[in-house]
This record gives structure tokens, C-alpha cells and sequence, in this order.
């Protein structure tokens, strides 16, 4: 059973979002949080896999209970936003979120959302991903040196650059004709080698390096 919180200051927001999640055979919503203080107070109470945070509240924001969240717990932050919050993803990311969804998302998808980071993978919406990789490769104090990937293997280098095109590892398996193991070995090790949280960092690593560029 997925453990899940959830955070939003919008009580109709909240509420729907954790009817439709309680609703799921496998999902479990185990308290919700009007604030960020009490999300940190949840995440640190309830130890849930999962808290779904919302980006913009009063008090304490998103950006400073993920930062908290993800000093003091294990719980992966999946964080809700707008079209107009772009550069508050990238806060959030570099405090140590997961991923976000934009808060207009699917039930369908939301509860897939969810299960996905739940599962130790990381998840990023299309929609924003371009403006927010952008955004980051434009701050100097972020961009590593260019010969950061000097230290992967040519497969390990083919492979971040699947990732960093948003391929899941069953597909980067299919294109590089490899088991899904082996996939799954290739990105252990370049998260290693390259000192890396998880698939949101490597992401951005594969083009701050240069390895996959943008389509601005």
C-alpha cells in the first residue's frame, strides 16, 4: 500500500485530490495539510512513500517544506503547479523534489503520478519541462564542467541520453537492445559516477553538459 499525504491551502483542491486518491485499491491518503508547516509537521508524523505538495501556500511555501521534507525523511515530493510557476519548480527541484504535475492533471493520471514516484522513479510534465530545463542551463552557478561525463562508459553516455528524452527504462531498453535489467544498471551507475539524486538530476546533468540540447 502507497502511503500518501496531501498538501494544498485550497480545501476543495485537497479534499478532491485525496477522494480520488483514496479511491485507488493501493493507495492510501493517511492525513492532509493546509500549509506547509503542517505538511513538514505530516511528512515527519505519518512517514508516508508520497506527499503531494502544493507549490504556492501560505506561511511556509512548497519550496521550503520540500527542503525540510527532504532533510529530515525518505517521502518523495511530488509537487502541484501552474503554467505560471516555472521558476518555483526549479526551486522546488533543487530543495530535492521528485517531480510536479500541473494541478489541471487527469485522476487517471495523478493517481499514475504517484505511483510512479512511489516506485523510485522520477516525473516531470511535458508541458513545462522545456522552460524549465531552459531556465536551469541559463544559471552559470548550476552549469557543471563540460567534461563531467568524461567518467561514463559509451553506453552509460547513450543511456543519459535516453533518460534526459524522457524514455522509461522498458523503452531505453527497446532502443538499445538491452534487458531491462542491464538498463537498470547503466542508471544506478551514472546516478553514482555522476553524484546524482535521481532521474530529475540526471535530466538536467544531460544538458548542462551539452549531451542532449534543447529545442528552444
Amino acid at each position: 500500500m502507497i502511503r500518501v499525504v496531501v498538501a494544498d491551502d485550497q480545501d476543495l483542491v485537497r479534499g478532491g485530490f485525496a477522494m480520488i486518491l483514496d479511491a485507488q485499491p493501493d493507495i492510501d491518503v493517511v492525513a492532509e495539510a493546509a500549509d506547509g508547516a503542517e505538511a513538514v509537521a505530516a511528512a515527519r508524523t505519518h512517514a508516508p512513500d508520497v506527499i503531494l505538495l502544493d507549490i504556492r501556500m501560505p506561511g511556509m511555501d512548497g519550496i521550503e517544506a520540500t527542503r525540510r521534507i527532504c532533510a529530515d525523511t525518505t517521502t518523495r515530493v511530488l509537487i502541484l503547479t501552474t503554467f505560471d510557476a516555472d521558476d518555483l519548480v526549479y526551486e522546488a527541484l533543487s530543495a530535492g523534489a521528485t517531480g510536479f504535475l500541473l494541478k489541471d492533471v487527469r485522476r487517471d493520471a495523478l493517481a499514475e503520478a504517484v505511483r510512479t514516484v512511489a516506485a523510485g522513479d522520477s516525473l516531470l510534465a511535458p508541458t513545462v519541462t522545456r522552460r524549465l530545463i531552459t531556465d536551469h542551463i541559463s544559471r552559470p552557478s548550476s552549469r557543471p564542467a563540460a567534461d563531467a561525463l568524461a567518467q561514463l562508459t559509451t553506453r552509460e553516455r547513450e543511456t543519459l541520453g535516453h533518460i534526459a528524452r524522457g524514455l522509461s527504462n522498458a523503452e531505453i531498453a527497446g532502443a538499445m537492445t538491452l534487458s531491462e535489467h542491464t538498463v537498470k544498471t547503466h542508471v544506478s551507475n551514472i546516478l553514482t559516477k555522476l553524484g546524482l539524486r535521481d532521474r530529475v538530476q540526471a535530466v538536467m546533468a544531460a544538458y548542462e553538459s551539452g549531451l542532449v540540447v534543447a529545442n528552444r
